[in-house]
């Protein structure tokens, strides 16, 4: 292992194990002093968060981005704030800590046996949300997380979500797809973070008047296991409540190709993120290029 990776693997630890014993309060001035020395620093990921609002709203100017910024780095430094202190929740402060608008598209997809696949944007905390449904609906759920550098990083993450009642699969090795499908076919529930291909063979949408590339994973799923395929965004607000909304389910196209059901249901995905997205930019935390603008110089600026 570097250098670095022992350096990163060393501050996460620490985050876990230092900011889980603070008070709530503490916690809370803690994050937003962090987010503001970031702002103010404007690294890369800063000004990449910057360009990205500036497509979710096209007509803030500088000064409307720059706060936009600053509040995007105070949401992202408390969804890391909650997470690391999660593990110590009480299950009365996890069913306390979230509110679901029209939860029943998911319990009503439940109790249907046919299986649920709940899709997210990186919107405000989905890590909560997966607590809240672990213990509030007491239903276990399967998801994929990204293989982090360095290994014991990964590690971490995984013990950290399976801690909170969640099935953990690597994104990367060929067999996530396969053992989804089984869940589902079971009548599992699946959730999957989805806004963002890492794969480099997603399908392309129309996103905020620009085309960019998300996941078939969640499309090809409800495809091939008749699962339900639910879009839920998610938002904070100046309580320590979050609140989300389940939105109606995605039906797959009666005629076309599977390619071509494949693309209309995910940009039917990609709409109702962009609801949740356009409603409170402030929380959506992409501090990556995600645009195909953005992300191969030849189409546009970066």
């Amino acid at each position: 292992m570097s250098t670095a990776d022992r350096l990163t693997d060393a501050l996460y630890g620490l985050g876990w194990s230092t900011v889980k014993n603070l008070p709530e309060p503490v916690a809370v001035r803690l994050g937003r002093t962090v987010a503001d020395l970031a702002w103010k620093r404007r690294g890369k990921g800063v000004q990449r968060l910057e360009a990205n609002y500036a497509r979710v709203v096209p007509d803030a100017g500088p000064e409307r981005l720059a706060e936009l910024a600053r509040a995007g780095m105070r949401s992202y430094l408390r969804y890391w704030m909650e997470s690391f202190r999660l593990p110590a929740w009480s299950p009365e402060r996890v069913r306390t800590g979230f509110e679901a608008k029209d939860l029943h598209h998911l319990t009503d997809g439940l109790a249907s046996g046919r299986g649920v696949i709940l899709a997210l944007p990186h919107l405000a905390n989905w890590d909560l949300a997966g607590a809240w449904v672990t213990t509030e609906l007491r239903t276990p759920f399967t998801t994929v997380a990204e293989r982090l550098k360095p290994e014991t990083l990964y590690d971490r993450f995984v013990a950290y979500r399976e801690g909170l009642g969640m099935e953990v699969l690597p994104h990367s090795g060929g067999s996530a797809f396969g053992t989804l499908a089984r869940r589902l076919r079971d009548g599992g529930l699946v959730c999957l973070v989805a806004d963002r291909d890492l794969s480099a063979s997603g399908t392309e949408v129309d996103f905020f008047g620009a085309r960019a590339r998300m996941p078939a994973g969640p499309a090809l799923l409800a495809q091939q296991t008749g699962a339900l395929l639910l879009p839920v965004t998610l938002r904070y607000d100046d309580s320590p409540v979050m609140k989300g909304r389940v939105h109606p389910p995605i039906e797959v196209p009666e005629a076309g190709t599977r390619a071509e059901k494949t693309s209309a249901m995910t940009q039917s995905l990609a709409d109702a993120f962009a609801t949740g997205i356009a409603e409170h930019p402030e929380d959506w935390h992409m501090l990556q290029r995600l645009w195909l603008a953005d992300l191969d110089p030849t189409k546009g600026p970066s």
